[in-house]
């Protein structure tokens, strides 16, 4: 099939640049990329773009598979087909499932049954570091490598910094992303906002900022000792920022990332007391979300993690503190960082872009994806003034723990190749 996209507004993370032009695909690559594109075929689908967006395939660094175990909140046919409305050309599912992905017949199983699919984003998976992440006894580290997975976590915050030093030197031969969700249980407690004025007027448990920042100032303390390279996961305070700032002043082996709600929204907004802005970790104040904004404009958070965590109706139907904590995101994301931070003018689309497609690849040692001729297709078209309402009939995930459920938003994505 070839399809011209005709005066799309192109937008290549990787090269770097963002501009008008025609873009002709056929046979699942770019043929060619102009000015104008006049000598074309009679068999060619022409599509006038002007006013659509065709960037670089978004990637998605990590985010909740519930196959297995969880299938009534999502299936990973559900996962991938919101992946790909969403824009995302490539995902990456955490171990947490159950059971949880800490043997190579668990990454073997979801593997072919992704590849019953069409039409989806490119699937990775990462590997358990521990037992039924249990963060007692290691997983089969080598077997899991050689199945496949593309990093090691275990997505939650540790139990014990022996047990982080002891990963950081097994893994350092396997080359693959070592990845980190920071977080001092003792600290947290049973809190479930960040600590300040707000979590008072809401009267619910607090979180100190403490809780992250002295798990990263431990980590960051072991890969300077070690020098196993780690990626830091769902960074969400402002002191963290300064951290990660700093320690990459010095040359430690480190890339970080944030969740796009952490972008959007504060502690104020909890307000309502919906669960699906029960995260953790918690939403940060004022501050926070400025130095995480500024932190991404900067380079300091690498990638812009989506975090998709789909919960049912009556999971979240109970009282805040008692909510599993988590919301839906893939196809909210894109639009909603769009209309709340380009078009606002905090965000340029390339540093948005960038954010989410080629800097959130490298921290997976992966190839971005580029559009120009010859390159395989993987790219993603975009509309930014198109609306709709958020309800469940217009959601390809089973489920619909979003705060923005039943508002109508800005943006949607019209296509990916993938």
């Amino acid at each position: 099939m070839r399809e011209l996209l005709q005066q799309v507004r192109i937008i290549d993370s990787e090269l770097e640049t963002d501009k008008i032009a025609d873009v002709l695909i056929a046979d699942g690559k770019i043929q060619a990329v102009a000015p104008e594109i006049s000598d074309i075929s009679s068999d060619t689908q022409i599509k006038d773009c002007r006013g659509l967006i065709l960037g670089t395939g978004l990637v998605d660094l990590y985010s909740h598979s519930s196959e297995p175990g969880f299938e009534e909140r999502e299936t990973l046919s559900s996962l991938l087909q919101a992946a790909a409305a969403g824009g995302f050309t490539r995902v990456s599912i955490l171990p947490d499932t159950s059971p949880a992905i800490d043997h190579p017949a668990i990454v073997a199983q979801l593997r072919q049954k992704a590849g019953e699919m069409v039409n989806i984003p490119h699937f990775h998976i990462w590997g358990a570091m521990t037992l039924d992440l249990a963060g007692k006894q290691l997983t089969e580290l080598a077997d899991l490598a050689a199945a496949g997975v593309v990093g090691f976590t275990d997505g939650k915050p540790w139990e014990n910094l022996g047990f982080v030093r002891r990963v950081l030197e097994y893994l350092q031969p396997f080359g693959k992303p070592v990845a980190f969700s920071p977080g001092d249980r003792l600290l947290s407690a049973n809190g479930v906002v960040r600590e300040g004025t707000q979590a008072l007027r809401l009267g619910l448990p607090p979180i100190p900022a403490s809780a992250e920042t002295t798990a990263i100032a431990s980590l960051l303390e072991l890969v300077a000792a070690i020098g196993t390279p780690v990626h830091i996961m769902r960074v969400s305070t402002e002191r963290s920022v300064e951290l990660i700032a700093a320690a990459k002043a010095q040359g430690l082996p480190i890339t970080a990332s944030t969740t796009w709600m952490h972008l959007l929204l504060d502690t104020t907004a909890i307000k309502s007391y919906n669960t699906s802005l029960h995260l953790e970790p918690p939403l940060g104040n004022a501050s926070d979300v400025e130095a995480l904004r500024a932190g991404v404009r900067a380079g300091v958070i690498d990638a812009i993690a989506i975090d998709h965590a789909a919960y049912t109706y009556e999971e979240k139907v109970q009282a805040f503190a008692e909510s599993p904590p988590g919301a839906i995101g893939f196809e909210l994301a894109l639009p909603l960082l769009w209309q709340n931070l380009v078009e606002t003018g905090k965000f340029t689309a390339l540093e948005l872009w960038q954010a989410l497609s080629t800097k959130p690849a490298i921290c997976l040692q992966q190839k971005p994806s580029l559009i120009t001729p010859e390159q395989k297709a993987e790219v993603t078209l975009f509309n930014p003034q198109e609306t709709w309402k958020v309800e469940k009939k217009n959601l390809h995930t089973l489920s619909s723990n979003t705060p923005w459920l039943g508002q109508e938003i800005k943006g949607r994505v019209v296509q990916i190749w993938a």
